[in-house]
């Protein structure tokens, strides 16, 4: 069995910046958790896994969360969109088969009235200091917006990181599907948030997750059943979700640009908090 293995979940810009911000303040208390042998990112870990790749260190990752002049460009998604997908997630919700849930989100995801693909791929493009893939295993989830299925991305599957990336962040509804060799993909969280079981396999795994398990689950598996499904397989799993104060620095909208700053600062002073614990977990036989 492998050894290290680190999950990145998704929650909006706020938690790219909240998963930066804890990574810092990690790292501050001796912790790399960037010294996995494999990351799994999705949606908004997808984005903070690439650049966990590049030649940038976590205190300047952080300072592009939280220095107004370092801040990448954000697109504010329109609220008209947010009701729409409300109510195709009732509908969704009153579907009792999994598979055809996830077709229903992919063809709302395919009709909704978004942004350009071109429009939103130049933002992520923006927010990743690299656009090479990092030398090393490095999975990105996406899912095929037609037939529900996923898709995993990686160094070797002949995708851009930028294109795999903003597969990964498409929020149905919200942001357009990304076109990739004539197929279109959405947001990996329209499976799971975080995908934390295509860890099995690895001794030790850290999911970090910022919509964590008490936020309603609107979509995908549920957090709680994968990480049984690791425990199962014989993996020790260490979760980290938002404490009180990041769920409040989060807000009810984490794909709003302004909650950066707070949720940022918020995720480093966590990593303070848990730094000696997850120190034991991830650095000592």
């Amino acid at each position: 069995m492998k050894d290290r293995a680190l999950v990145l979940g998704g929650g909006g810009v706020a938690g790219i910046a909240w998963m930066t911000g804890l990574l810092f303040g990690l790292s501050e208390q001796g912790v790399d958790l960037g010294a996995a042998e494999m990351i799994v990112g999705t949606s908004a870990g997808s984005a903070v896994a690439a650049q966990l790749g590049s030649a940038l260190s976590p205190q300047e990752l952080f300072d592009r969360q939280v220095n107004p002049a370092q801040q990448t460009r954000e697109l504010a998604p329109s609220a008209h969109l947010f009701g729409l997908l409300e109510r195709t997630l009732l509908q969704v919700n009153n579907t009792p088969d999994r598979g055809e849930q996830t077709r229903l989100i992919g063809r709302w995801a395919l009709d909704a009235p978004t942004v350009t693909e071109e429009e939103r791929r130049s933002v992520v493009a923006e927010r990743l200091p690299s656009h090479a893939w990092p030398n090393r295993m490095l999975l990105i989830v996406a899912v095929d917006a037609e037939t529900g299925e996923i898709k995993i991305f990686d160094r070797l599957s002949g995708t851009t990181l930028v294109d795999a990336v903003s597969a990964s962040c498409a929020v149905p509804g919200i942001w357009p599907p990304v076109t990739i060799d004539g197929r279109r993909y959405m947001d990996g969280g329209a499976r799971s948030s975080d995908n934390a079981d295509l860890a099995l396999g690895y001794a030790r795994t850290v999911i970090v997750s910022p919509m964590g398990t008490s936020r309603p689950m609107v979509m995908g598996d549920r957090l709680e059943q994968q990480v049984e499904t690791l425990i199962s397989a014989g993996t020790k799993t260490y979760l980290v979700e938002p404490d009180e104060a990041s769920k409040n620095a989060i807000g009810l909208n984490p794909l709003a640009p302004e909650t950066r700053i707070p949720a940022a600062n918020a995720g480093r002073s966590q990593g303070h908090a848990i730094g000696e614990d997850l120190y034991r977990f991830w650095t000592l036989p």
